[in-house]
């Protein structure tokens, strides 16, 4: 899988099941509607069904009343997408949508889904999404990305997260609200993050908030290094002297760029936190610090991590250096959705 590196660029993905309204951290593949919402999709001609249409999402003008002609795949229904999409968006009171058209493909079981988007405050132009929901119901593809889907589709994630995500961390030890960090050390954006990393870790105490190493060496030769480093200090010192470490390698972030310098900031770091750099550097030349460090990265790349810094919230991918209100209203919004009391 190619991983890629950015600040701003938020596939698909992210389009759908996070921030496809921020502007200042944000790309969205989604394509815009024009000024003017268009008719309704035409549906196949062979349909002889109509099915009934439920429990919308709430709209105001100018969305097009669907056409029932235009609803003719056996599933999704309009409710199971409007569930998706609730707990997708529901943290933004101003979006507004409408399920238009949930249609049949050529490829048995695909449904093509169509959604009117706009906003409340009208700041934004109406746009319209489209993507597919496989045959199994639980996935959908948009873009180049694929994607969980469902009433519920960060559960599966959140799970897995609770089960596998073993790095250092702050905060409570309980995992009901789990905000999980995937990044580099020296990516400039990851360091750019640890300011809303901070935030998050004052404004929710009562969440645990893990660092999982998301190296990507081909980009940043050294931050495989730097993980290991950091995977040892974590076993050597604890998840305290781990975040000390960490803000250091942050702060020094630009000695990273040679192997000397490297090994000069990791070094320092690691007295930083109160630890020996020989004893740090020995456990980090090991292979079971490396498998440690590999296995950080396949978690990642198991859940469809595939840029940096990303934070999984209960199971849910966002750009970890998106405005941090922004942030902090998703997790407020996760945290309700899952019944965690704040």
């Amino acid at each position: 899988m190619i991983r890629l590196f950015s600040h701003s660029a938020i596939v698909a993905a992210m389009a759908i099941v996070s921030l496809p309204m921020l502007q200042a951290s944000a790309q969205t593949k989604v394509p815009a509607a024009p000024a003017q919402m268009p008719a309704a999709p035409s549906a196949p001609a062979q349909t002889s069904t109509t099915p009934t249409i439920s429990a919308p999402a709430p709209t105001v003008a100018p969305f097009p009343k669907p056409n029932p002609a235009n609803f003719t795949a056996a599933s999704p229904t309009a409710e199971v997408v409007n569930a998706f999409l609730q707990a997708s968006w529901g943290y933004d009171p101003n979006r507004i949508w409408q399920v238009q058209a949930i249609l049949k493909t050529q490829a048995a079981g695909l449904s093509q889904v169509i959604v009117f988007v706009n906003d409340k405050t009208g700041k934004i132009k109406p746009s319209a999404l489209e993507f597919y929901v496989l045959p199994d119901g639980k996935y959908i593809i948009s873009g180049n990305s694929i994607l969980p889907f469902g009433e519920h589709p960060y559960a599966n994630v959140r799970a897995l997260m609770q089960q596998s995500a073993n790095g250092p961390y702050r905060g409570s030890a309980s995992k009901d609200l789990e905000l999980i960090e995937f990044a580099d050390f020296q990516c400039p954006h990851c360091k750019e993050a640890q300011a809303n990393m901070d935030k998050l870790a004052a404004d929710f105490p009562k969440a645990r908030i893990v660092f999982e190493n998301d190296p990507i060496a081909s980009i940043h030769p050294q931050s495989v290094k730097a993980a290991e480093y950091g995977v040892c200090v974590n076993e050597l010192g604890g998840s305290g002297a781990f975040f000390q470490f960490a803000g250091a390698v942050f702060d020094g972030q630009d000695g990273l760029a040679t192997p000397d310098g490297a090994t000069l900031t990791l070094n320092s770091a690691v007295s930083k936190a109160g630890l020996d750099p020989a004893k740090v550097g020995a456990c980090a030349a090991t292979p079971a610090t490396k498998a440690a460090v590999d296995a950080s990265i396949k978690l990642g790349n198991d859940i469809g991590v595939t840029e940096v810094p990303t934070l999984v919230i209960n199971g849910r991918a966002i750009p970890a250096n998106a405005p941090y209100e922004t942030l902090k209203q998703i997790v407020e919004f996760q945290a309700k959705l899952d019944g965690v009391t704040l």
